[in-house]
């Protein structure tokens, strides 16, 4: 059996303002400060003489390739992304950027996400990425109008009950 994994679907290149600034910290911090203590204690465990029985060695070296890896992802990201500066002309509609406010038709549950891009989403904030099928079915719409995703519990219908633009 090979290791080998098909690509993953490629993402939209759209960030917020606030969100492209996180991301060159995290570049920033990994690359002059994490790595470089990394590598430090890299160094003091391989000295310590016979890899095959150092657990600190195996630990440090799975570390240093887990912080190239990331280091090596947001250097080639990064460059390629768009920022998305201020709000759409457009306020009234759902677009990018966008905290909306849905009623799920079935349960009348009302739920509260913000819309970014696929590299700062986080689920304990409500943020959903863009390429998300709820995202890309509420894209657009306006206050009252319905429309239908396929969630992972099944399609689902809501309406939009508010549109906000604004900070994080």
């Amino acid at each position: 059996m090979s290791r080998w994994r098909p690509p993953s679907p490629s993402s939209t290149a759209i960030i917020t303002r606030a969100g492209f600034e996180r991301l060159k910290a995290e570049l920033d911090h990994l690359w002059h400060t994490l790595r470089p203590d990394v590598v430090k204690a890299l160094a003091a465990a391989a000295a310590e003489g016979d890899r095959s029985e150092n657990a600190e060695y195996t630990y440090r070296k799975k570390q240093l390739g887990e912080i190239d890896r990331r280091v090596r992802y947001l250097s080639k990201r990064i460059p390629s992304l768009k920022v998305a500066e201020g709000a759409p002309a457009d306020r009234d509609a759902v677009f990018f950027g966008a905290t909306i406010e849905l009623e799920n038709v079935a349960s009348g549950e009302t739920i509260r996400y913000r819309i970014v891009g696929p590299d700062e989403t986080d689920a304990k904030k409500g943020w959903i990425s863009v390429d998300s099928p709820l995202a890309r079915a509420v894209m657009k719409k306006r206050i009252d109008d319905e429309c239908s995703a396929e969630l992972p519990g099944g399609p689902a219908r809501f309406v939009v009950t508010a549109v906000e633009y604004g900070g994080d």
